[in-house]
């Protein structure tokens, strides 16, 4: 009896667990990126001509051409990790419809060219903004002050006594 009781309440638990789950991968599905143009919510695709790649808004997917064929990804490749999703500029793909946008590369990569600017854009929220320990590890950092102040009071004051004793 003891078994069941413990085995219902695990199955209770796994149920519990993948109910929640289903409910926060279901919440951001179809939701623009932070980063994307302002007055589209209902656009499907964008087309970021600075690294000639696409953008899945129902799918949160960057889709790009890599290894001989069509990549969809929640992330963009390594070699564009440091790209500006705010920065850059995202053409709306207003006259496509489907599941591969990329059927136009050609046509979007001449008419779209790298560094290309249409209308200026602002982004769907405004970029994160970091306060300067957000920035870096949570370190003691009063520890750490503490302990450099020690050190350049320290540098000071030799610097100080040595340069007085230079003139004397």
């Amino acid at each position: 009896m003891k078994t069941l009781k413990i085995a219902i309440a695990g199955l209770f638990l796994l149920v519990a667990n993948a109910t929640q789950a289903q409910v926060s991968i279901n919440v951001n599905i179809g939701t623009p990126p932070a980063w994307g143009p302002a007055g589209y919510a209902e656009m499907e695709y964008y087309y970021l001509p600075d690294i000639e790649a696409y953008y899945d808004v129902r799918a949160s997917q960057f889709i790009y051409f890599g290894g001989g064929r069509w990549v969809r990804t929640t992330y963009l490749p390594r070699q564009y990790r440091n790209y500006d999703l705010y920065g850059g500029y995202k053409v709306v793909l207003t006259d496509y419809h489907g599941r591969t946008p990329y059927t136009y590369f050609d046509r979007h990569r001449v008419k779209y060219y790298r560094g290309y600017h249409g209308e200026p854009q602002r982004p769907y929220k405004p970029r994160p903004v970091y306060g300067y320990n957000d920035r870096h590890d949570h370190r003691d950092y009063k520890h750490y002050d503490k302990h450099h102040d020690k050190h350049d009071r320290h540098d000071h004051d030799d610097h100080d006594d040595h340069r007085g004793h230079g003139r004397r």
